[in-house]
């Protein structure tokens, strides 16, 4: 898979507490084409799905499980959610790809982000690498 730093959320990001992600995609705002009525849509998510990795690279240890949340907002500071998965512990080990594997629908705010929600006790152990990707690579 190829990934770019200009879209990544995360770039191997320690989670060890609750967090968002250390980077946040600001996907620009929509422009009206000369002669239109309106601006156009800035929804990324409908139409040809675009591929997400949201990968464990170390393992976990101590939370129960961990929520990945992809939200939206018009600043920065996000705050909708767009669509989560929770994942158990025993299956936070390096490797571990989340089922979100394109972005949602409703992808229409200027910025996209990922929120962590750490449940238990606070991991010391445990990364995470997160972005826009030209594919996603599976060996299913």
């Amino acid at each position: 898979m190829i990934l770019s730093a200009q879209q990544l959320f995360s770039d191997d990001q320690a989670i060890t507490a609750t967090a968002d992600s250390t980077n946040v995609i600001d996907l620009g705002a929509p422009g009206t084409p000369v002669r239109a009525a309106a601006a156009l849509s800035n929804d990324k998510g409908p139409g040809a799905g675009i591929p997400l990795l949201i990968q464990v690279t170390e393992d976990f240890n101590n939370l129960t499980s961990l929520k990945i949340t992809i939200s939206k907002g018009a600043t920065t500071a996000l705050g909708t959610e767009i669509a989560s998965r929770t994942v158990l512990l025993a299956d936070l080990v390096a490797g571990y790809q989340f089922p979100v594997n394109v972005l949602p629908k409703d992808a229409d705010l200027r910025y996209l982000g990922v929120e962590y929600t750490v449940t238990g006790t606070a991991p010391t152990t445990g990364k995470v690498t997160a972005g826009i990707v030209m594919g996603v690579q599976t060996n299913d």
